[in-house]
């Protein structure tokens, strides 16, 4: 009798245990998730900063330079948005600057024709860098997604609703190569995003 209770009693304690640090690696992932989304966030803020110096640099065409320059305000916009901005439209927002920055990089002679070019280097440099940061972090933040929806696919979870009233976290697509994929080019870049 006493060992069925003793039994019963070490059982009761081990899920409550065990729920417990269920309970709490849900919340450290959700944690760690806004964390990413922070950095996400930062990294495309700095990314259109960078786009918009290069279109008022004067080393763009002015007819590139202004497109750039709305486009990365717009994607400015849509990164600094705050939490209820659409997911959806800031995706697009982001893609149309990549496409933007890919148009721009990708037009006949525009690397040859800043030779020599003060600082010109530099800037390219540092809108690259700003590229790469983004892929880096967008990849690190949907890692982060996939991780926190597997545990909350979790049949205990579910059951004992560990993840509260927190939502569901959605993936970030958006385009965000600077090199051109093989398709139609810088043209049908700059048409896309004029249209």
């Amino acid at each position: 009798m006493i060992t069925d209770i003793v039994l019963a009693v070490a059982a009761l304690l081990f899920i409550a245990v065990y729920v417990s640090w269920r309970a709490g690696r849900l919340d450290r992932m959700h944690t760690r998730l806004e964390a990413a989304r922070a950095a996400l966030d930062v990294t495309l803020v700095r990314r259109s900063s960078v786009a918009m110096e290069l279109a008022s640099s004067g080393f763009l065409d002015p007819a590139t330079s202004l497109l750039l320059a709305e486009v990365a305000h717009v994607a400015r916009g849509s990164a600094n948005g705050g939490p209820a901005r659409d997911l959806r439209d800031s995706e697009l927002a982001q893609s149309n600057l990549s496409r933007a920055l890919r148009a721009a990089f990708a037009q006949p002679g525009f690397r040859s024709s800043l030779t020599g070019k003060d600082g010109a280097e530099e800037m390219l440099a540092e809108v690259e860098a700003a590229a790469h940061q983004v892929f880096v972090a967008r990849k690190f933040y949907n890692n982060a997604v996939a991780a926190t929806r597997e545990a909350r696919r979790k049949p205990l979870v579910r059951l004992l609703r560990l993840s509260g009233s927190a939502g569901l976290p959605e993936f970030f697509e958006m385009d965000d190569s600077l090199v051109t994929g093989g398709g139609d080019g810088a043209g049908a870049d700059m048409q896309r995003l004029a249209g």
